[in-house]
């Protein structure tokens, strides 16, 4: 059965490697950037299975009719992928009023409108699939991306809220988790705070960290894996993508367990009552 896809970000990295996987299969594709001329070469090799739209997604209203019109054009909405983001580098304290927003405008809000937009379209249709592009960042936390961070631990919250909401509609909720791949995110994608010199020493270290010295993935082997998990008839809530996240949530997880296991009894007399006596 062919799928009908709206993807944001598909300009490049994995919005553009996954429209690819769909348009090559035979799906059809609503693709969106914010320039539609990095389009011209999807559009010149599938013709009319692909849809270029111009979006920004900061633009609530643009948003929203983006999906609108991609659903008038295509018919349905199958697969909802919400891709466009960046990474803002900076530690905590030099991140900028302007540069927070502008972060947390584009990873969340953005995803967030494109999803508003696409739930009532589904739920009359009785199916759907929303995927929502998040990151090992989404789960653990390293210097200098705090910002990046706040963004898509906020993404992951939201969309396991909307996984239960929306489930007796018939629509599922994807987060994929990549670890470090050859995208430009880290590279012209991405922005900086204008660094302090009293953070010299940390962001050595940062940079040096056992987490960046893997080798990163290939976009292009996430085709398959994307194709894969929309395809499926039970898809997973959270699903990793590259070598590394796996490592870097169990070390984290078991962190984080054994500290409240530890604190467990401070946990109790905060509680008060029988609660504390029984501990």
């Amino acid at each position: 059965m062919t799928k009908h896809w709206f993807i944001t970000g598909t300009s490049k990295g994995f919005g553009r490697e996954w429209a690819i996987a769909a348009l090559e299969r035979g799906d059809k594709v609503a693709a969106t950037a914010r320039d539609t001329s990095t389009l011209d070469d999807l559009v010149s090799t599938y013709g009319d299975a692909v849809v270029p739209m111009q979006l920004d997604v900061t633009d609530h209203d643009a948003a929203f009719s983006a999906v609108r019109e991609a659903h008038q054009r295509l018919g349905r909405l199958d697969v909802v992928v919400n891709n466009a983001g960046y990474g803002h580098f900076g530690m905590v304290e030099e991140i900028t009023e302007d540069e927070a927003r502008a972060q947390l405008e584009t990873n969340l809000f953005g995803a967030l409108w494109v999803t508003q937009a696409a739930i009532p379209l589904m739920r009359e249709q009785g199916s759907g699939h929303i995927v929502q592009v998040s990151s090992i960042g989404g789960i653990s936390a390293f210097p200098t991306v705090g910002i990046y961070h706040a963004s898509k631990w906020a993404l992951e919250g939201l969309s396991q809220a909307l996984a239960q909401e929306v489930a007796g509609f018939g629509i599922k909720v994807t987060l994929v988790e990549p670890g470090g791949f050859s995208t430009d995110w880290g590279g012209p994608s991405a922005s900086h705070s204008e660094e302090m010199e009293e953070y010299a020493g940390v962001r050595e270290a940062a940079a040096n960290r056992p987490s960046r010295r893997g080798t990163p993935g290939d976009p292009v082997a996430t085709r398959g894996p994307i194709l894969e998990i929309v395809d499926a008839d039970e898809p997973p809530l959270r699903v990793f993508f590259g070598e590394l996240p796996l490592s870097i949530a169990k070390a984290d997880y078991e962190q984080r367990l054994a500290t409240w296991e530890a604190w467990q009894p401070t946990a109790l007399r905060a509680h008060g009552g029988d609660a504390a006596d029984q501990a």
